[in-house]
């Protein structure tokens, strides 16, 4: 029988069209924080948000909002320039907020809406 505790919360909810993603860290697939660079932790994140949009029937050209949360904003280049990679315009409307902490001790955490009919 497996004892690992389950979160309370979804990889994603799709509701009227809508997909909301749970907000990802840099979690790889054997469940650990991506050791590395900020560009790496951040592509992490975007290899993991891909893999929940794709498992909702989404992709990146679906998503109309993100949210970004990070612990320090002076790395918000370096974030703002792997992120920006995965998108084309017309760019999902985003916002990026400055946190005290994040799950896990995470630097950073993205979550997305998308929009699928």
């Amino acid at each position: 029988m497996d004892t690992k505790p389950v979160p309370p919360f979804s990889p994603s909810i799709t509701k009227n069209g809508f997909i909301f993603t749970s907000g990802q860290v840099y979690i790889t697939r054997e469940g650990k924080l991506l050791e590395g660079t900020i560009e790496e932790q951040t592509k992490q994140i975007m290899t993991n948000l891909e893999t929940v949009l794709k498992n909702a029937g989404a992709t990146f050209k679906d998503v109309v909002k993100t949210t970004i949360y990070t612990t320090d904003m002076s790395v918000y280049g370096k974030i703002n320039g792997v992120y920006g990679s995965y998108f084309s315009a017309p760019y999902p409307a985003r916002e990026t907020i400055c946190v005290k902490e994040l799950p896990l001790g995470a630097k950073l955490e993205i979550s997305m809406i998308a929009f699928k009919q």
